[in-house]
């Protein structure tokens, strides 16, 4: 099972995140309580080893300018968190995630239509889109069951109920933010947790 951690502003948790086996970070450049400037991102992406995916959060921004934080901040995915069409964004040259707010099965029955590499199931969006904590009824991803699509889960995810995700949805990659924060801040224990439950759980199976 495949770990991704987002919405990090610090090396310390970032490495810490690292040596406890995530395989993804999350970085986000839209407007939330956990963005970051390009410049940012840079300083902890440079203290990072290359096989983790560095992944950038955008929301319903121009593509051109997220090529140009992607060199920047020397991003390798990029995640597009709102109304956006995919192939406006293949110019920027990374693997793109889209991210989709599941309410019904008819949101998961429009996969079929979204061209990207991996596809983002999250929970409706609150305030911000994503990282909100909420969860959506993770019954409903049945119907992506045999399907080819690249799936990572995500939406009120924590150390807590992640085996019980991943044994409903059979995820490629668990996707977690507020899940290991303590007041609004990472806490490197609940990192620890997440991770390791999240990869037991796969090993289970």
């Amino acid at each position: 099972m495949k770990v991704k951690i987002c919405g990090i502003r610090t090396v310390e948790a970032a490495q810490h995140a690292v040596r406890c086996g995530t395989d993804a970070l999350g970085f986000v450049f839209a407007e939330s309580k956990r963005q970051v400037t390009a410049f940012e991102a840079k300083q902890i992406i440079d203290a990072l080893p290359e096989h983790v995916w560095k992944t950038g959060v955008f929301v319903n921004e121009d593509a051109a300018k997220i090529k140009k934080i992607a060199e920047t901040a020397g991003l390798t995915h990029i995640q597009l968190h709102g109304d956006e069409v995919t192939d406006d964004y293949r110019s920027i040259g990374l693997p793109l995630i889209k991210a989709i707010s599941v309410k019904s099965t008819e949101d998961l029955e429009k996969l079929e239509f979204i061209k990207a590499d991996y596809i983002l199931l999250d929970s409706p969006p609150a305030e911000y889109r994503g990282g909100n904590g909420l969860s959506f009824e993770w019954d409903l991803a049945k119907v992506i069951e045999k399907s080819d699509t690249k799936v990572i889960l995500a939406g009120g995810l924590d150390a807590g109920n992640v085996s019980k995700a991943i044994a409903k949805v059979n995820p490629l990659m668990v996707d977690v933010s507020s899940g290991v924060e303590t007041n609004g801040e990472k806490d490197l224990a609940k990192i620890k947790a997440f991770i390791n439950n999240a990869k037991n759980e796969r090993e289970e199976v």
